[in-house]
């Protein structure tokens, strides 16, 4: 019978402790190394826990005087968005409360306010108000759904990382856009203003109301809302920075209570349920929930526009970055939060924003403290406000959109640049005829066509030689330039692409055709030209044979890496005589 040595065992026992030793130092490290992985993923998702621990002890200051300076513009603003939106006045309130409290926590921008905004309250009211009877639950049951799926398009934006995708809406189409928006969203709140029943939600269809019915003016109405107005703009003037809008709520409250004016006919918010809002996905059929998710995607293109240009805007002003990505993730989730709590989509707009940061915001630590005070409104003043008079919060409106009303940044496109007003002139007329979903996205396709216009013929300019220098500049800007004898130094001002190749071959033989039989020699500057696809390389190839049917040579200049990559693999580069580096234009002529 064998018996195991006592080195053997010991030798066994090394063998197991050395092998349990390395397994739980991997398994250690692999534990580590995921730990580190969820935590570094956690605060890349989550931006709190990067400047939270950073917070210094004097930023609590400004931060809860902003946040509460916040709250004062935010509740009359939201109880008028809200009515704007043909939703309970709670829902704007509601909106404030979750919507800063979570982009707190997904957010990069340390000054924007989230919130309902004027010109998503006025998509989501005409668009819903087409729908279902404006005012009813089920309008307020869609108003949810939409917020939901504006979330959802949000969290997948995010997950495609299509942050880059927001340059396709200008930031032309927007101030035109803005105008637009403006004009209709003043056309539905005069009718309010004067104690008239509303005419509809679209611009000519309001005004054409409001005339109809001058004879049936509601003077007390119309006095309260002028007053307002009056006292709004003069508070605005000269109490730079106060909550003027709150103010004058309050005295309005006040003012309905001592005086029956409602006996009068000026009507009032009516009862606001007091509490937090009841969390929970409405209960909506699919078939109600049909055409919503166009509506959606138009709220979170709108949001997401208006936030991130917000955003950056303080950001530059501030100095920190704002990840445009990121944003996607944190206006999704805010949206989410948003529909699941009685509200409707939400954005960072620029006058919430702007009243937070002139308050002296430094994290998003004030939006918290902004939540906190419209808490406590919700929970102890909603029976105060139930008398507040409809013709203040259309005042407070009229206010609000005066940002909006952006005429000089027309005027200024006017002088500039004829295609970018124009492009603003169309998201204005297509808001003001067809409504505000479908003008947005007019507009944005009316901007996308003049720019595949512009690239399907782009700028071709002859280049003449500084005296004296290897430096070429353009003819028709430089007189002093030289042109070189029997030299045609030509530059494209685009990519050639297939559906341009044929309009630059067709320019380029026009230019040449001018200075035949002088010109022996074709220069082509692609300095300006990053990107050549298969047809714009065959075409390439087409010009050289056409120039040396008569006797002319075609040589390239300035080829980007990318470009000269594909030339060669096309043959072209051979044909020209071969080239393994970017040559100027003076090299080539010289050579």
């Amino acid at each position: 019978m064998y018996v195991e040595q006592p080195k053997t065992i010991q030798r066994r026992r090394a063998l197991i402790w050395n092998w349990n030793k390395a397994t739980g130092a991997a398994v250690m490290g692999l534990l580590s190394h995921l730990t580190k992985r969820i935590l570094s993923r956690t605060v890349s998702v989550l931006p709190v826990f990067q400047w939270l621990p950073r917070y210094r002890q004097e930023w609590l200051r400004p931060d809860c005087i902003a946040g509460l300076t916040l709250a004062a513009y935010a509740v009359p603003v939201s109880l008028a968005y809200a009515t704007l939106a043909g939703l309970p006045s709670q829902a704007g309130l509601y909106c404030y409360l979750i919507g800063g409290l979570v982009y707190a926590l997904f957010g990069t921008s340390r000054q924007i306010a989230v919130g309902p905004t004027s010109a998503i309250s006025i998509l989501i009211g005409s668009a819903l108000g087409s729908l279902v009877l404006g005012g009813s639950p089920q309008q307020a049951n869609l108003a949810m759904i939409t917020a939901l799926l504006a979330g959802g398009i949000g969290i997948i934006a995010w997950m495609l990382q299509l942050g880059g995708v927001v340059s396709f809406v200008s930031e032309t189409v927007l101030s035109g856009f803005k105008v637009g928006a403006g004009l209709v969203i003043a056309a539905t709140q005069l009718p309010k203003l004067f104690g008239m029943s509303s005419a509809g939600d679209e611009f000519f269809g309001s005004l054409a109301g409001l005339f109809r019915q001058l004879g049936d003016v509601n003077f007390p109405s119309l006095a309260v809302g002028i007053g307002s107005l009056v006292l709004i703009l003069l508070g605005e003037k000269f109490l730079s920075g106060r909550p003027v809008a709150l103010a004058v709520l309050v005295l309005s409250v006040v003012v309905m209570f001592l005086f029956p004016l409602a006996e009068f006919g000026v009507l009032t918010v009516g009862t606001i349920p007091p509490g937090f809002p009841a969390l929970g996905v409405p209960s909506v059929t699919l078939a109600e929930t049909n055409g919503l998710l166009g509506l959606a995607l138009a709220c979170f293109l709108l949001s997401y526009v208006e936030s991130i240009s917000v955003a950056r805007s303080f950001g530059i002003k501030n100095r920190y970055q704002v990840d445009a990505n990121q944003e996607l993730l944190a206006l999704g989730v805010a949206n989410l939060a948003a529909g699941l709590a009685s509200g409707y989509p939400v954005a960072g707009g620029m006058s919430q924003s702007a009243v937070n940061d002139k308050a002296g915001a430094r994290t998003p630590l004030s939006l918290i403290f902004a939540s906190g005070a419209i808490a406590v409104v919700l929970l102890f003043f909603t029976g105060f406000m139930a008398h507040l008079p409809q013709p203040v919060l259309a005042a407070v409106v009229l206010v609000a959109i005066k940002d909006l009303l952006q005429l000089k940044e027309l005027g200024h496109l006017k002088r500039v640049s004829k295609v970018e007003f124009y492009t603003a002139m169309a998201a204005v007329l297509g808001v003001l005829f067809f409504g505000i979903l479908v003008g947005i996205l007019l507009a944005a396709l009316f901007s996308i066509i003049l720019m595949i216009k512009q690239t399907a013929h782009p700028r071709i300019t002859a280049l003449g030689r500084f005296p004296g220098s290897d430096r070429f500049g353009e003819t028709s800007r430089y007189p002093n330039v030289e042109r070189i004898s029997g030299v045609l130094a030509l530059r494209v001002e685009a990519a050639f692409l297939y559906f341009n190749v044929q309009n630059i071959k067709e320019e380029i033989l026009r230019m040449i055709n001018l200075q035949i039989p002088s010109v022996t020699l074709v220069v082509i500057d692609l300095s300006t030209s990053p990107y050549v696809d298969l047809a714009g390389a065959r075409m390439l190839n087409e010009l050289r044979d056409i120039l040396a049917e008569s006797g002319v040579s075609l040589k390239l200049a300035e080829v980007h890496g990318g470009v000269r990559d594909l030339l060669r693999a096309e043959g072209l580069i051979q044909r020209l005589g071969g080239s393994d580096r970017r040559m100027s234009i003076a090299e080539l002529i010289d050579r």
